[in-house]
């Protein structure tokens, strides 16, 4: 994997949140808190970057949640003494498909969790002149583990340019509590989900074999040659073609 130097990461990216905000001329920012390491170093960040106060950490459970979801986002917002609001999504989420779409599978109802939460997100942000913070990693983002205008859909993206093994590195560093730096990553949307179990990979496997391909330009042999099975290999390439659609925008007929 990369070998990168954790304080220059951290001190580039505050530069990027800062930036960010100056060019678009508002102060504050909203970052969705899951009670997971990437929306918790995103906050920690956000907060180094802009002052405690410019930032809103919004936690939205549902009511099949973890329940150390929301006990972990309020473990980080007294943290970091950051602004925080509550938004129970249960009602929103059970009101559409209790009443027309009843045969909706997990899927479908995860993906619209993460759709009505990131339309909380951006009506807050007009309410407090924010930006929305992205809370996505590059390896969610070049595998296509995250719902196109759910959690993929923000202002901008502070740590996506990371893999996840360096976000674990990096919220040690910015003293992230311990317990959710070791619970495993899930994205919470239905009982006993874990991003690993989903994938199908551990995410060490993943970003070593992201990092060969995307990095240092390696070829699917020379990818298998460097010590990755058959299978794990083309399970990536497969994930990364499988969602180049959620990377881009809209495509224009052009004429």
């Amino acid at each position: 994997m990369r070998n990168i130097d954790l304080k220059k990461e951290i001190s580039k990216i505050e530069e990027f949140i800062f930036s960010q905000l100056e060019k678009s001329g508002l102060k504050n920012v909203v970052v969705g808190l899951s009670g997971g390491i990437d929306s918790s170093v995103t906050a920690a960040l956000s907060a180094r970057a802009l002052g405690k106060r410019h930032v809103v950490g919004v936690m939205m459970p549902y009511q099949k949640s973890n329940p150390s979801s929301l006990s972990d986002a309020k473990l980080l917002v007294d943290k970091l003494e950051i602004n925080s609001q509550f938004v129970d999504i249960s009602e929103l989420v059970d009101h559409y498909f209790d009443n027309f779409e009843p045969e909706a599978d997990e899927l479908r109802k995860g993906n619209w969790m993460a759709r009505v939460r990131m339309c909380i997100l951006y009506d807050l942000s007009a309410k407090y002149d924010a930006l929305v913070a992205g809370t996505g990693n590059r390896s969610e983002l070049m595998s296509g583990y995250c719902t196109q205008y759910g959690d993929n859909a923000c202002a901008f993206e502070p740590i996506g340019h990371l893999y996840k093994t360096e976000i674990f590195n990096l919220a040690q560093m910015l003293k992230i509590p311990k317990q959710i730096i070791k619970k495993p990553p899930s994205a919470d949307l239905w009982q006993d989900q874990t991003d690993e179990k989903e994938l199908g990979l551990s995410y060490a496997i993943l970003d070593d074999i992201l990092h060969n391909l995307l990095d240092l330009g390696k070829d699917r042999e020379e990818v298998i040659t460097a010590g990755f099975s058959a299978i794990e290999v083309d399970k990536v390439i497969s994930l990364i073609k499988k969602s180049a659609y959620k990377r881009r925008l809209p495509p224009i007929l052009i004429t």
